[in-house]
């Protein structure tokens, strides 16, 4: 096996119970999610067993990019403009001919991504934040990716250095006294710069991950594949309208009295009214995201002192009032995120033959590749938090962050999503078919 496809473990040392990431540096892919709660294993993401299916599984937990989700391909160029610069860009079509999806034929999924194991070769993080990562990168429990993307990548403008943290988080509080307990986080922070002066690209990075919090009960649960069973908050009061072609049409559509409003299902299921195509939308957000993580940072504001980090590797730093909470009464487990993005598109993984690709063992899944067992229409839910569709292009869907989704020269990218695991014991007819 390449080393490309040798999982980067990461691992919260000493801990029962236990939460543990497996990273493919290609694609910077989550292949495993393990939860260790109450006797039992789960991996909370969807996927091949083997790390090279990621190859033909497309965009299953991989980081996506330069730009996630679609932008349309014009027969000239767009002009990009922002802080007195301007650049132009063309993004190449792959879904169809009109269509760009998730950054181009070759976007990052399929890059490699480089673990720095000697933290002095990072650049987007300052020295303060170096100090507070290295902590994590001594017990196991943290790495930084990187990546450099060529100016033209796809048609985008700009020589770009992307570097990712991926870390896990202790748990919060003792583990004995809570009807719920806090099993740890996972936190992401994406940071991007230009290496070229004068440039301006556009940039929306996200993990495209797919989570399944019951399938590892498929010898209790007949229907542990499905999602339809599982709850789902997201705190928005829009979503955007799209063409037939999943294009933004640069307007907001309410949520509430449709299917969009999860919160005012009576049943609190994702299963509840499901529109016959699934779901494939971007949510709006109605709440600010923290003034503390700004999604642009300006170099010449940043000293060895600054830390946008700090607060997020810490167990002080759990969600209170979560953008998007997703949970399961069967597995007991439930998920609660938070970002300084303006948004979440929300997956049900659509596009799916079960009868292609690979479902893993865990999951009741042979691991084998056209073997007929992958995963359906469904079995996850893919939470992508990012800023809105093509937001230079459309003012009135950027949220209220007000992010244009473009980076001049000067400026850093800052991207978060912190997820917290809980899990409480379910009683017997919470297990029950």
């Amino acid at each position: 096996m390449s080393v490309q496809d040798v999982p980067v473990f990461l691992a919260l040392p000493s801990l029962t119970p236990a939460i543990a990431l497996e990273v493919l540096p290609r694609g910077l892919t989550i292949h495993r999610l393990y939860i260790q709660a109450d006797g039992r294993t789960h991996d909370l993401v969807v996927g091949p067993e083997d790390p090279k299916g990621h190859l033909t599984q497309k965009y299953t937990n991989t980081i996506v990019g330069r730009y996630a989700n679609r932008l349309p391909t014009t027969p000239e160029p767009f002009i990009l403009s922002k802080n007195n610069l301007s650049s132009t860009f063309s993004p190449q079509s792959n879904e169809s001919p009109t269509v760009s999806l998730h950054g181009g034929p070759t976007g990052f999924d399929s890059q490699v991504f480089t673990p720095q194991v000697d933290l002095s070769s990072v650049q987007l993080f300052t020295a303060k934040e170096k100090s507070e990562i290295e902590e994590k990168y001594n017990n196991g429990s943290g790495m930084v990716f990187s990546l450099i993307s060529e100016s033209g990548d796809q048609g985008f403008p700009g020589k770009l250095l992307v570097e990712v943290l991926v870390s896990l988080v202790e748990p919060k509080g003792p583990q004995t006294t809570q009807p719920e307990l806090n099993l740890g986080a996972v936190v992401i922070v994406y940071r991007a710069k230009l290496l070229d002066e004068a440039v301006v690209t556009p940039i929306n990075l996200t993990q495209h991950w797919g989570f399944n919090l019951d399938a590892s009960l498929k010898d209790e649960i007949p229907d542990s594949l499905s999602v339809k069973e599982h709850a789902l908050t997201i705190k928005s009061d829009h979503t955007i309208e799209l063409d037939a072609s999943g294009l933004s049409t640069g307007e907001l559509l309410p949520v509430k009295g449709t299917h969009h409003a999860h919160a005012e299902k009576a049943s609190g299921k994702i299963g509840e009214n499901w529109p016959e195509s699934g779901y494939d939308h971007f949510y709006v957000f109605n709440k600010a995201p923290p003034a503390s993580q700004p999604t642009r940072i300006s170099t010449s504001s940043l000293s060895a002192t600054t830390s946008f980090v700090e607060e997020l590797l810490t167990k002080e730093g759990q969600q209170i009032d979560p953008v998007v909470v997703i949970a399961s009464d069967r597995s007991g487990l439930r998920l609660t995120f938070d970002t300084n993005q303006s948004g979440v598109q929300f997956y049900s993984n659509n596009l799916t033959n079960p009868s292609k690709g690979a479902r893993k063992k865990i999951h009741g899944g042979s691991g084998i590749s056209g073997h007929g067992d992958s995963y359906g229409v469904g079995t996850a839910a893919f939470l992508e938090f990012h800023e809105p569709l093509g937001a230079w292009l459309h003012p009135k869907t950027q949220g209220i962050s007000k992010d244009d989704t473009l980076l001049a020269s000067g400026e850093v990218y800052n991207n978060f999503v912190r997820m917290d695991v809980w899990f409480k014991s379910p009683g017997p007819s919470d297990l029950e078919p």
